[in-house]
């Protein structure tokens, strides 16, 4: 019984979990400058990639995140969506 509940869990949380944070990582060192992101709840446009770390330029300030700050990458064309509503 007790194997069969850590089976579950490894199928319902911990194996989901691993597979997310693995794509996260991948998409975190695919990253490059021009890429516009949302990180740490800003939207902006990476302008410099470091090794740890990224800076983000979003209207007219620069900011430097963690690399793991970025939450997603914004389709390219996301910004011309915004100006047509």
């Amino acid at each position: 019984m007790p194997l069969g509940i850590l089976g579950i869990f490894y199928v319902l949380l911990i194996r989901p979990q691993q597979k997310q944070q693995k794509e996260h990582a991948k998409m975190v060192s695919e990253i490059k400058s021009g890429t516009k992101v949302v990180a740490a709840g800003m939207v902006g446009t990476i302008s410099t990639v470091k090794k740890n770390s990224i800076i983000l330029r979003s209207a007219d300030s620069k900011v430097e995140l963690d690399r793991n700050a970025i939450e997603r990458i914004l389709p390219a064309h996301a910004e011309d969506e915004e100006e047509s509503k």
